[in-house]
């Protein structure tokens, strides 16, 4: 491909990156074992969305204003990490109940908002900003002189395989938590487990550092 080079190496590599467990991972499977499938999907298409403005910032250059900004970089960890606790204790606290029904007609579930969720934690983690302007000029030729169209493809073809797995993630939890759906007791239990795991995660992300 024009400016890409080692397009192979990337998408083996991309892969492998997509399948490892992550903050991203956490969020989908909290999502889609309390709320259903298609909490799932619509989580993991909002962290799709997420991953596409990064990749338009990192296009662009802006992402680098991070990079070198330790304020601004962890303003922005901050402001991700309490939304994540925000919605931890929203589900911790909360009555509603868990929904995993395959197919269902229940308003109970604002997707909306979920997808809302999924692009706000992805678009306030800084690190995933790092990562691209780190990770995707490795396989752009250097003597390139506009770099947006190279960026671009190595960034949609990045969006597409991790939605793709975080799509199976969610379908086969929600699959394996539908059972419980008619246990009051179990179904409560698991919805405040997903809460608490949330709180946890947004505290990880408040105490990692650049290099963490």
């Amino acid at each position: 491909m024009t400016g890409i080079l080692h397009f192979e190496t990337f998408l083996l590599t991309a892969i492998l990156l997509n399948i490892t467990p992550g903050n991203d991972t956490i969020f989908i499977l909290s999502r889609s074992i309390a709320q259903g499938r298609k909490a799932g999907i619509v989580s993991a298409l909002g962290i799709g969305t997420g991953t596409l403005i990064h990749t338009l910032l990192a296009a662009f250059g802006l992402s680098i204003i991070i990079s070198e900004s330790i304020l601004l970089f962890n303003l922005i960890k901050y402001a991700g990490a309490a939304y994540i606790i925000y919605i931890g204790l929203q589900m911790l606290f909360g009555k509603s109940q868990l929904n995993t029904a395959i197919n269902t007609s229940s308003s109970s579930a604002n997707y909306v908002k979920i997808y809302r969720d999924g692009i706000i934690t992805n678009v306030l983690n800084p690190k995933v900003a790092l990562f691209f302007i780190a990770f995707l000029p490795q396989f752009i030729d250097p003597g390139l002189k506009n770099t947006v169209w190279p960026f671009l493809t190595l960034g949609l073809t990045f969006i597409t395989t991790g939605t793709t797995w975080c799509l199976i993630l969610a379908f086969f939890a929600s699959a394996f938590f539908a059972r419980l759906k008619h246990n009051h007791t179990i179904s409560g239990y698991i919805n405040k487990f997903c809460g608490l795991t949330l709180v946890a995660l947004g505290i990880k992300v408040a105490l990692t550092n650049r290099r963490g």
